[in-house]
């Protein structure tokens, strides 16, 4: 039996392109791009960041909350698991399951809310919480290439993804 071709629409979805920070000002440029991105879709996005420790989760998301207009000190959620920020348009979650032993424990921290109100999402380490987490609308994998370039392979898997990355880009 053959499989069934993918959906043409599920193809117009996902997109996928990689880029390299080669300062941690590429990085700030790029998160400055996204805030402004999301302000325009009223920053309701799943952002799933994967990459290893020191991969620069943290920092482009500290450069991102910084664009997005948080002040005081952004901290690492990974003994928290989340921090929360109350922006004037919209809210803002960063999560960390760095330290899920089980994807279960998504459940049992009672997240779920989280995920189903609006606002932006961005996680870190969400494969520790497969199956319990909605689809991300971009999956972002960093990886460290020297003492402070990173790569980042970008996949939007939603119309939201697709919209967000050529808001980033520009013309």
């Amino acid at each position: 039996m053959n499989p069934e071709p993918p959906s043409p629409v599920a193809d117009a979805l996902t997109t996928s392109h990689t880029v390299l920070w080669r300062s941690e000002a590429d990085t700030q440029a790029f998160a400055t791009r996204l805030a402004e991105a999301l302000r325009a879709v009223d920053g309701d996005a799943l952002i799933a960041l994967h990459g290893d420790l020191g991969a620069g989760k943290t920092t482009l998301v500290r450069h991102l909350l910084r664009a997005l207009g948080v002040s005081g000190r952004v901290k690492s959620p990974t003994y928290a698991v989340v921090e929360s920020y109350a922006l004037p348009a919209f809210a803002v979650w960063h999560l960390d399951f760095y330290r899920f032993d089980d994807p279960q424990e998504f459940e049992d921290a009672g997240l779920r809310d989280i995920f189903a109100s609006p606002g932006l999402k961005l996680v870190e380490w969400p494969d520790k919480a497969e199956g319990y987490l909605p689809a991300a609308d971009w999956q972002l994998y960093l990886s460290s290439t020297g003492d402070t370039s990173r790569t980042a392979a970008l996949q939007g898997h939603s119309a939201r993804g697709a919209q967000l990355w050529s808001a980033c880009t520009g013309p």
